[in-house]
């Protein structure tokens, strides 16, 4: 839980700041987030929560 609201807020944040530079215009990031949001209701999200963890656990060791 404490890692998944981690990159949420560091994907918040990196939106944020694409979106203050302008390289990132208000309606790709709404289709960002609506993908986002709708990929996590479907099967991939698993596999994603897996990949993110392998990946944090294989930093953690370096």
């Amino acid at each position: 839980m404490a890692v998944t609201l981690s990159l949420v807020v560091l994907f918040g944040l990196v939106m944020f700041f694409l979106l203050r530079s302008k390289t990132l215009g208000y309606g790709s990031a709404f289709i960002a987030v609506m993908f986002g949001f709708f990929l996590a209701s479907t099967g991939a999200s698993g596999p994603i929560n897996q990949f993110t963890h392998a990946v944090i656990d294989a930093l953690g060791k370096l």
